[in-house]
C-alpha cells in the first residue's frame, strides 16, 4: 500500500496555500527524489492559450525554490502537442507559457521545451508493454536526472480523467510518441490544407512522401514516425484513425512507465478548477466540483486514485462518467498497476488540514 499525502484548501493566517505546498513536498519526500547539482525536470502543462484552468505559476515558484534549496538544478518543461494549437512548436509553446505567467522572473527557473523546436527531439526508451516496446520520450525529460510531476487533475473526454499518469505519459512523449498513443495507423494528408511547400518531403526520414500538386504518402515505405506532422505548418498532415479509449488509456500508462524508467520521481496534483475536459482545449468549462485540495506522493497510480476518490467522495457520484458516458477511467489505473507502475491501494495522510 502506497502513502499519499493530502492538504485541503482551507488556510490560516500562519499557513497559506504556498506554505502548505512546502509542507506537502517535505512530507512526500522531495529530499529523497532530487540530488545536489543534478537536473530536475518539473513536468507540467503550461495551459493552452485561452484555457484558464492551469496551475498558477505561484505554486511552481514554491516547488522550484524548494528544489533549489536542496542544491539541485530545476527547470520547467513540457513537450509539444500533436494537434495544431498554441503549443505545437517550441516558439509558440514558450510564448504561451510566458503569456500564462511561466517566466524566469515569476518562477525563477527556465522553461525548456522537452522535444525541441518541432517536437522531434526524442530518445527511445525500451519497455515490455502490451502495446509499446520502444517509447519515444522527449529528450529533455529522458535526460533529466529526476522528475517532479505537477499535474492539474481534471476530466478527459477520451480517458475519463487526466492526472499524473496522463501528464507524464502523454505529456512526456515526442510528437511521434503522441501519435503512437492516439493512432492505430499512419499519417494521412488533408489535401484541402496542403500548399505543396515540400517541407514534409524534405524531412521524411524514409523518402515516403512526394509532393506535386499535393503531398502523397507511400504507405509501403512510411514508418509512421510523425515527422511530417511535426514539420507541416498548414495542418495538412494529421494522425490516422485512432484506437479505442481503452487502448489509449493503456498506452498512456505504458508511456508513463517509460518516461519515469530509472528515475526518482515525486508527483503532486492539484484538485482545483476540476474542468470536465482536457486542458488542451483553448477554453475551460465550469468545474464539476468545488476546489478540494492538493495531493502528493511517490506513486502516480495511488496519487491519481486518491484524486478520483476525493472528488467522488465529495460529490457522492462520479462526475467524469456523467460528463463522458461510456468512457471508463478504470482502464488506465488497472493497466498501470498491472505493468508495475504503482498501486491503486493507498493510505491517505493529512498534512496541515484545517476546517472540514
Amino acid at each position: 500500500m502506497s502513502k499519499v499525502f493530502f492538504t485541503n484548501m482551507e488556510t490560516t493566517p500562519e499557513m497559506g496555500l504556498l506554505k502548505k505546498v512546502e509542507a506537502l513536498l517535505k512530507r512526500a519526500g522531495l529530499e529523497d527524489v532530487v540530488q545536489k547539482d543534478k537536473l530536475v525536470a518539473i513536468k507540467l502543462h503550461f495551459g493552452e492559450y485561452g484555457n484558464l484552468a492551469y496551475i498558477r505559476p505561484n505554486y511552481l515558484r514554491v516547488i522550484a525554490d524548494q528544489i533549489k534549496k536542496l542544491g539541485a538544478v530545476p527547470f520547467l518543461t513540457d513537450a509539444n502537442t500533436l494537434y495544431k494549437g498554441s503549443r505545437s512548436n517550441a516558439v509558440d509553446h514558450i510564448t504561451t507559457a510566458s503569456l500564462n505567467g511561466f517566466t524566469m522572473e515569476s518562477v525563477g527557473v527556465p522553461v525548456v521545451i522537452a522535444d525541441g523546436l518541432r517536437g522531434s527531439d526524442e530518445i527511445d526508451v525500451e519497455i515490455e508493454g502490451d502495446y509499446i516496446k520502444k517509447a519515444k520520450i522527449a529528450s529533455a525529460i529522458a535526460l533529466a536526472d529526476s522528475l517532479v510531476v505537477v499535474s492539474h487533475f481534471k476530466g478527459h473526454e477520451q480517458t475519463g480523467f487526466g492526472g499524473a499518469l496522463k501528464n507524464i505519459g502523454m505529456g512526456s512523449a515526442s510528437r511521434a510518441g503522441k501519435m503512437e498513443q492516439h493512432s492505430e495507423s499512419k499519417p494521412v494528408v488533408r489535401e484541402k490544407n496542403c500548399v505543396a511547400c515540400g517541407m514534409c518531403e524534405k524531412n521524411c526520414p524514409t523518402g515516403a512522401i512526394t509532393v506535386d500538386r499535393v503531398a502523397r504518402i507511400d504507405y509501403e515505405v512510411c514508418i509512421g514516425c510523425g515527422q511530417c506532422i511535426a514539420m507541416c505548418n498548414y495542418g495538412a498532415m494529421s494522425a490516422g484513425a485512432g484506437g479505442t479509449p481503452e487502448s489509449l488509456s493503456k498506452k498512456i500508462a505504458e508511456y508513463a512507465l517509460a518516461a519515469s524508467k530509472g528515475k526518482n520521481a515525486l508527483y503532486i496534483s492539484f484538485i482545483n478548477n476540476v474542468s470536465p475536459d482536457c486542458d488542451c482545449w483553448h477554453i475551460n468549462r465550469p468545474p464539476v466540483v468545488e476546489d478540494i485540495g492538493i495531493v502528493a506522493g511517490r506513486d502516480p497510480v495511488a496519487v491519481d486514485k486518491a484524486c478520483i476518490d476525493l472528488v467522488i467522495g465529495r460529490l457522492g457520484y462520479d462526475p467524469f462518467e456523467r460528463a463522458h458516458p461510456g468512457i471508463s477511467w478504470h482502464h488506465q489505473l488497472e493497466h498501470a498497476e498491472k505493468i508495475g507502475l504503482g498501486k491503486r491501494s493507498y493510505k491517505l495522510e493529512k498534512v496541515a488540514c484545517f476546517g472540514r
